[in-house]
């Protein structure tokens, strides 16, 4: 679906990529990891045709112009505030559909399925300004359901939000990925280990490793909570352990 061929990228002076290959196929949900500084935010910018980029960046096996990319792959920034730009709810939604050259019709279709995928019927003429933290990330979400991207990258999803905010970003994501490829990038190993079925990290502008849950079992992230009290318990088969607490409780009390 995706496929990056010797991607790089330099502010200035400074190399920020470093000729990454990479391919994402269609459907996965995937946790790009990383210490601040790796490259993770260039990389995503980079996908969505924000910045310009040296090596090829091909969709579906062929090559397109950033215009392009940035109707294919909707980008959900860490800070809500640097997304949003109208003054209500449904101005913003609305906003990307109207500048893709479509009917008034399709624009409001979109807008409205948007506002209920996200819950957001009650916040249509509401001023973005007064929107909680979680409000104005479930704003931005439907910002990118409403382009109709069938990829969807999310920068550090969970930070400033609260546990039901998380709880409800994750539940979020779950639905969006049922016909959407996610990608997140985070450094909440808990949720990225819960989550995702694929994990690539990068160090330094490259890509160190990519792969399943044998990622957590080298030194290249910190381990998830649920791995490191599982390696207590003595369990030694990785592919044994929980992914989230409910599956621990089953494994235990069923």
């Amino acid at each position: 679906m995706l496929e990056l061929k010797n991607i790089d990228f330099s502010y200035g002076d400074s190399r920020i990529l470093k000729n990454i290959d990479l391919s994402v196929n269609k459907g996965e949900k995937i946790a790009l990891l990383g210490d601040n500084g790796a490259g993770k935010t260039t990389l995503f910018l980079c996908l969505n045709g924000v910045l310009k980029c040296k090596g090829d960046i091909l969709y579906n096996k062929k090559k397109i112009s950033p215009k392009e990319l940035r109707r294919k792959i909707g980008l959900v920034f860490q800070e809500p505030d640097v997304q949003i730009i109208a003054t209500t709810v449904e101005r913003e939604i609305s906003f990307g559909p109207m500048n893709m050259k479509i009917s008034r019709d399709e624009v409001k279709a979109r807008t409205d399925d948007a506002i209920a995928e996200l819950g957001l019927e009650g916040f249509r003429k509401r001023a973005v300004q007064y929107l909680s933290g979680g409000e104005k990330k479930r704003v931005c979400i439907a910002d990118i359901i409403a382009m109709d991207s069938e990829i969807v990258l999310f920068d550090e999803p969970c930070a400033f939000l609260d546990t039901k905010n998380s709880v409800l970003l994750t539940s979020i994501l779950n639905k969006m990925a049922e016909d959407r490829t996610i990608i997140v990038s985070t450094h909440d190993m808990d949720f990225a280990y819960s989550w995702a079925d694929r994990f690539i990290v990068m160090e330094n502008g490259s890509i160190a490793a990519d792969g399943g849950i044998e990622i957590f079992d080298t030194d290249y992230v910190q381990k998830p909570l649920l791995w490191q009290i599982m390696k207590i318990q003595g369990e030694e088969d990785y592919k044994k352990y929980p992914r989230s607490i409910a599956e621990y409780g089953e494994m235990y009390n069923g």
